[in-house]
């Protein structure tokens, strides 16, 4: 098992496929995006194969994620999944998405096994969008959304991070809109995660600021917090239920005594967590050859290594170096 010296167990990988996307959200990357991960630094799909399959049969992993960058982007996904999903124990298997290309995708993945998808979605407002995302994409989006819900990756969730005075106007429309359509939204906190280096603390929503504007349209309640587990999601029902919606205070209400994650880089790193400064390279060792056993007691050894917590109330704190695309959400 994947155990941490706070007693935590990490169970749930995220799998980072590419650190390329195609958007350009302001609270992640520039207008002109980034400078990319040379294509031999990637881990082939061989490679993340066998990385995840000593996670499952090795090492208690339970669920594994796809992220990115942008996870669609990378070629032969159907087929990554399919592999993952053939592996026992079954683990489950989602995705993190801007949604761009799912209409097309969404049946082939559902196919393959996958089991459920996030889909990043801030606004519902076209000029809006184009405005945090330097792209006109939002019908691509709203379409690949709807793709996921028919071809039953269910529960559909919505991530929609609110910023001072582009959307925060949103919460509402968001909320009402994702009800009516049968997802399940959650709002995130901006994080200090963005390439520019822009994130300010006193621009951010907080989870108090996004409660009290829901609380003017709905009735919401608070799920009991016994059952929340791991999930990095407060949960609450709207209007008596049984809809609920999430609210993720990354920043002012940190899940860190409860996380069980533990992330793999599209360049086969090993990261704690999103706000690490530190790196396990299992990539290199894989590449020399190493057994499944030493890949294996490397993994142990890097989540053994892990902090308390994320520290951004710290004074020391420092944000990584590597913005959110190159780490996966």
């Amino acid at each position: 098992m994947l155990v941490d010296s706070f007693g935590r167990t990490a169970t749930d990988l995220r799998v980072s496929l590419t650190d390329r996307c195609n958007l350009r959200c302001s609270y992640c990357m520039p207008a002109e995006g980034l400078e990319w991960l040379p294509k031999p630094e990637l881990l082939t799909d061989d490679e993340v194969v066998r990385l995840v399959r000593i996670g499952v049969e090795r090492l208690g992993i339970a669920e594994v994620r796809f992220t990115g960058g942008e996870p669609l982007l990378r070629r032969g996904l159907p087929d990554l999944v399919r592999r993952t999903v053939e592996m026992s124990p079954r683990p489950r298997v989602s995705l993190t998405t801007n949604a761009i290309g799912l209409a097309r995708l969404a049946g082939p993945l559902a196919d393959a096994g996958l089991d459920r998808v996030n889909v990043s979605l801030d606004t519902l407002d076209r000029e809006t969008f184009k405005r945090l995302a330097h792209r006109d994409r939002l019908p691509d989006v709203l379409a690949g959304l709807a793709a996921a819900r028919d071809a039953g990756l269910l529960p559909v969730k919505v991530n929609a991070v609110l910023m001072r005075g582009v959307n925060d106007h949103e919460a509402v429309p968001l909320l009402r809109w994702c009800l009516e359509q049968g997802y399940r939204l959650r709002f995130i906190e901006q994080m200090p995660l963005d390439a520019q280096r822009g994130w300010n603390r006193d621009d951010m929503i907080t989870a108090d600021e996004i409660l009290a504007r829901l609380g003017e349209a709905f009735t919401l309640t608070p799920e009991d917090a016994v059952g929340r587990g791991s999930a990095p999601a407060e949960s609450f029902l709207v209007d008596g239920g049984p809809d609920t919606v999430g609210v993720i205070g990354s920043v002012t209400r940190p899940f860190c005594g409860a996380c069980d994650r533990v992330r793999l880089t599209a360049d086969g790193q090993i990261r704690n967590c999103l706000f690490a400064t530190e790196e396990s390279n299992l990539r290199d060792a894989l590449r020399e050859g190493a057994s499944d056993d030493v890949l294996a007691e490397r993994w142990r050894a890097a989540v053994a290594r892990k902090r308390a917590g994320h520290g951004i109330d710290d004074p020391s704190f420092l944000q990584p170096a590597r913005p959110m695309s190159a780490i996966g959400g």
